[in-house]
């Protein structure tokens, strides 16, 4: 016979799996030279031009996960890039043309994903958002081979060396380090503690584990590891082994259909330690499910390279804002300061194109990588110089709080630990 708690902790994970889900829409001539008309954004008299772009439009693609296991990000992140054009738009555009986005949902097959970048490719000037480290790493080759500019909605380091794809913020293995050296010190741990990691199967949580494994080392921590499928939804075996090896924190790598379950699972085990996860591995939905919310309030902290997207300033302000009026009744999570963030990274790069008058895709990636110094209005200035390295090494520390519309509060502004600036970067494959 199961026990009440059982039948609780099966209940919270069935409704965490129903509200995730339910979170969920011909080729141009190459070398054309184009005049805009005068005063566009960006604008400098003729302009050369390629795939995707016309006298009149520029079209930009998205890879997507509007159906699969990061949908409550993916339609974020969509709805706020579509709404940074939209404001782009009404301002004149970019170069004299309107910015047209075409969207596809992978729901993160990575056969599906394929199919539809080979339906993109040729067709768009870049790609400004594409969601999944497992997608963004089958298609790195072709991306780069192809040269055109692509924006991951992923941050794994194994990314970095390629001169096309940009992982817009802080790599998940830095985010990790700074992240432990935080809960080191707030969760009093002590050297020769364990420290347990429940990671995806995957490039996402391989990365994680690279970053927590060296911080472990560094901090004299024992680092027990659960390595999960992405599509696991029972922790129950997971939580057994790290309250067998005595575990005083959990790092956790996975999606929010898997951290609602861990913190339901814990909790009802008696496992009732700090929790560290990525900010990609939490939606404010998971707060509507009692068995979570009461755990994630007292125990779930969030690794963020930005910081909440209700905090008190005018930038972060007036995005909440305009975001609430194109999108009344939608979440306000992290996912829409991530992809207008990002909407606007995509979006200088073709303002900077513009001005050296090539529009082409090799164009935008040559004016992208002349920005070394791009400031959002909030958090520190990136740095795209290079591809080798990520524009930042800084990271935030949210905690959840209900009154927030986001679900999370900023707690430590952003930091970076000793041990990331002496961690060295995974060589990109």
């Amino acid at each position: 016979m199961k026990s009440r708690k059982g039948t609780r902790t099966a209940a919270a994970v069935l409704a965490i799996l129903a509200l995730t889900a339910t979170a969920c829409s011909s080729k141009d001539d190459d070398d054309e030279t184009t005049n805009p008309p005068a005063g566009a954004s960006g604008s400098s008299g003729q302009v050369k031009t390629g795939a995707g772009v016309t006298a009149s439009e520029i079209k930009v693609g998205e890879l997507t996960d509007m159906s699969g296991p990061f949908a409550p990000l993916g339609k974020s992140v969509t709805n706020a890039e579509a709404l940074y054009f939209k404001q782009i738009n009404g301002q004149g555009g970019i170069c004299g043309r309107q910015v047209k986005l075409e969207v596809k949902d992978h729901a993160y097959d990575p056969q599906k994903a394929r199919t539809q970048y080979t339906e993109l490719s040729g067709n768009v000037v870049g790609i400004s958002q594409l969601i999944g480290s497992a997608i963004v790493t089958q298609l790195q080759d072709d991306i780069d081979r192809e040269g055109i500019l692509t924006l991951p909605q992923a941050w794994p380091s194994t990314l970095l060396g390629k001169k096309t794809i940009q992982v817009t913020a802080t790599t998940y293995d830095v985010e990790i380090i700074n992240g432990v050296s935080y809960l080191k010190r707030t969760a009093n741990l002590a050297a020769g503690d364990k420290v347990g990691h429940i990671y995806a199967d995957d490039e996402f949580g391989a990365n994680s584990f690279a970053g927590a494994k060296y911080a472990a080392q560094a901090a004299g921590l024992s680092l027990v590891e659960q390595k999960i499928k992405p599509t696991d939804s029972d922790m129950t075996a997971a939580i057994t082994a790290l309250k067998s090896a005595g575990v005083k924190a959990i790092i956790v790598s996975a999606s929010p259909r898997q951290v609602g379950p861990i913190m339901a699972t814990s909790e009802a085990a008696g496992l009732k330690v700090p929790v560290l996860a990525h900010s990609v591995g939490f939606h404010p939905q998971l707060l509507a499910i009692p068995a979570v919310a009461g755990a994630m309030e007292q125990r779930l902290l969030v690794t963020s390279p930005v910081p909440s997207i209700n905090s008190d300033l005018p930038t972060l302000t007036k995005l909440v804002a305009d975001y609430t009026a194109e999108y009344p009744g939608q979440p306000i999570d992290q996912g829409v300061l991530s992809g207008f963030s990002t909407a606007a990274i995509f979006g200088e790069a073709l303002k900077g194109a513009c001005q050296a008058g090539d529009l082409t895709p090799a164009g935008v990636v040559a004016a992208h990588r002349k920005n070394a110094a791009l400031d959002l209005g909030y958090g520190a200035k990136l740095d795209f110089s290079s591809p080798d390295k990520p524009p930042s090494y800084q990271t935030y520390i949210l905690k959840v709080d209900k009154s927030k519309a986001s679900g999370l509060a900023t707690v430590e502004q952003a930091f970076e630990a000793p041990e990331a600036k002496t961690y060295t970067l995974p060589k990109a494959g």
